[in-house]
């Protein structure tokens, strides 16, 4: 369950300095900045991941082409989610296990990040349902996640692997495993229903 002084805001240009402060130097996880997904074919991430990515992301959040929810907690940002049209992470199409024939009609929460204080408090619920409403805006929809499982035997995943969600955390919130694997990322969906007008 969320804190009760936690909010969700959904990310525009003016709010890349609180982004930028939630990442930190390192750009959230390695240096990612949160362009892994996004990398288009022929490149290699260790060659962007850094500074060139800070770049990167923050041109596609300067243009507005970047979609994301950013949390906060008085007044201080605490967690991030992306997600978008499935089209817009590249990288997804370009792994086996997450091929699918209808991506063109699919959105997708790739990823996120809570600032190490924050975690195991809600964060995250709060950022995937913030996601979840800002979908249901463009109509009927699918959303897709790909969470991890750990390998069998053990009961924990770190959070450096854990930044696209774990699979009981998709599942407890009415996702359907459509790719199941012995382990690491899956392929989670559930069908969104448009947002009643009021």
């Amino acid at each position: 369950m969320a804190p009760p002084d936690l909010k969700t805001v959904e990310l525009t240009p003016e709010l890349w300095p609180d982004l930028e402060k939630l990442f930190g130097p390192n750009g959230a996880c390695g240096g990612c900045w949160c362009m892994y997904w996004r990398i288009p074919e022929g490149e290699r991430y260790d060659d962007v991941r850094g500074p060139e990515a800070k770049r990167r992301f923050k041109a596609l959040v300067s243009s507005g082409a970047a979609k994301g929810v950013l949390a906060y907690a008085d007044g201080e940002p605490v967690g991030w989610a992306t997600f978008g049209p499935r089209r817009d992470f590249p990288r997804l199409d370009r792994a086996p296990s997450f091929k699918c024939d209808d991506a063109d009609a699919v959105s997708s929460v790739p990823c996120f990040f809570i600032h190490r204080n924050w975690r195991n408090q809600g964060v995250a619920t709060a950022l995937l349902a913030a996601v979840e409403t800002a979908v249901r805006r463009e109509g009927p929809h699918t959303l897709e996640g790909y969470p991890v499982k750990p390998p069998r035997g053990e009961a924990r995943i770190s959070n450096a692997m854990a930044y696209t969600g774990t699979l009981p955390f998709f599942l407890k919130r009415g996702y359907v495993h459509v790719a199941d694997r012995p382990a690491g990322k899956q392929r989670v969906r559930k069908a969104l229903k448009p947002a009643r007008r009021k």
